[in-house]
């Protein structure tokens, strides 16, 4: 099979008219934002796509471009574009526009991931596609260290915290490490993390009774965590020479580390608390437009993507991981089977809670990141009492959501207008 590009695809990349160009019925426009550069885009044609019986015409595009072809296309009422690829957030500003994909088999797929692709409503809009995340890693060194009784791929908050004491006490210094520098990613842990963990919500009860609690725990994880992570960023540094040795961090920022010496240390899920195991998934879905050409031929490429051998070369190109549980082959690097072990099994436990991306707040995402950013600086590092910080910056967080009138997402349940801040 080849994958070709047709003159639809020349007269999109430069913005000229498709409304008379034609293209076979029988091969899928498969327009997406995902897979932008040229290498990838080039390892999509050339191998994950290559296996596909019917024909692919696969266009990435950045995400501005490509609503306004779904919106026209739409509006028109036929189209040319047969599946769309993209991360969760923009599939929500398409919902009416995605067909129900319910009689798709989506066997093996990521059963959280395919609750989502409902996009809060009984029919299933997307289906998962890949996914990024953050998770957890460890010098081996500190396993013996572990409370009496834990699983490092199912630790609880309360043990993290035991653990981190316990490698306190045991090597004089703190051995625990967070990205709390000004470019580290501690908003995402705060967001994605400890308030699904805690409360079930990242928005609406922000400063609730179970915030209260989730910030005096994480107070008592930083009493061990050492004070120089004020200035780390990425956390794979601070493992390798040992600063540290247990960390959060982006599986893209652990990379280094499990690349250099994968046999020092292991990738594993982030901790549960009272509301489950929260983590923040980056989703991408695919989803067929209700204008799609050929229906069934859409489809038929959506289940092929989904495939654990397509799964694992989609890997290969775009760095992102499976939403299937798949063996990962010995030949990918060691960053990728040791943050893949960690994420199926942090996004495929019976507790995972995942807490999306912001969703909706355009310019103001700035601002929603600050108020989690401003929270742990004046409770954890300026030692502010825990309810005044969370009352104050709750009217704050609720000023921002009121003026980008943004729904909720999850955890928090669907809100008809900006979501509400208790």
């Amino acid at each position: 099979m080849t994958i070709k590009k047709t003159a639809l695809a020349a007269a999109i990349a430069v913005g000229t008219s498709v409304g008379a160009v034609s293209t076979s019925q029988a091969e899928v426009l498969f327009w997406s934002t995902q897979a932008n550069p040229i290498e990838e885009a080039q390892a999509m044609r050339e191998n994950v796509l290559s296996g596909f019986e019917g024909e692919v015409d696969f266009q990435p595009s950045e995400t501005g471009p490509w609503l306004t072809r779904i919106e026209a296309e739409a509006t028109a009422g036929s189209g040319k574009i047969g599946l769309l690829g993209s991360l969760h957030g923009n599939m929500i500003s398409l919902s009416d526009h995605l067909a129900d994909l319910s009689d798709v088999d989506t066997t093996g797929v990521n059963g959280t991931f395919v609750e989502l692709g409902k996009l809060g409503t009984d029919q299933q809009l997307y289906i998962p596609w890949m996914q990024a995340t953050y998770i957890m890693a460890a010098n081996k060194k500190a396993l013996e260290h572990l409370p009496e009784g834990a699983d490092v791929m199912a630790l609880t908050y309360e043990q993290l915290i035991a653990w981190a004491k316990n490698m306190a006490d045991a090597t004089g210094s703190p051995k625990f490490g967070f990205p709390a520098g000004p470019k580290g990613l501690k908003h995402r842990f705060f967001q994605g993390y400890l308030y699904p963990s805690y409360t079930n919500s990242m928005v609406t009860k922000f400063a609730s009774a179970e915030a209260e609690t989730a910030w005096n725990d994480f107070k008592e994880l930083w009493s061990y965590t050492n004070p120089a992570s004020t200035g780390y960023s990425f956390m794979q540094e601070q493992l390798l020479t040992e600063e540290v040795w247990v960390a959060f961090d982006h599986t893209s920022r652990l990379a280094d580390a499990f690349n250099q010496r994968p046999d020092d240390f292991i990738g594993f899920p982030a901790p549960a608390g009272p509301t489950g195991r929260g983590f923040m998934p980056v989703v991408v879905g695919v989803a067929v437009p209700k204008t799609a050409p050929d229906m069934d031929e859409a489809k038929a490429l959506l289940s092929y993507l989904t495939k654990p051998e397509t799964q694992i070369e989609t890997l290969r190109a775009t760095s992102f991981f499976p939403v299937v549980d798949v063996e990962l082959p010995d030949d990918m690097p060691s960053a990728v089977q040791l943050s893949g072990a960690a994420i199926a099994a942090m996004s495929g436990a019976d507790d995972a809670n995942p807490g999306l991306l912001p969703v909706g707040l355009g310019d103001l995402g700035g601002k929603f990141n600050a108020v989690y950013v401003d929270a742990f600086e004046r409770i954890i590092l300026a030692g502010q009492d825990v309810r005044a910080v969370l009352d104050d910056q709750a009217d704050t967080l609720r000023s921002i959501m009121e003026e980008a009138n943004a729904p909720c997402w999850a955890p928090d349940a669907a809100s008809d207008g900006p979501c509400p801040v208790e």
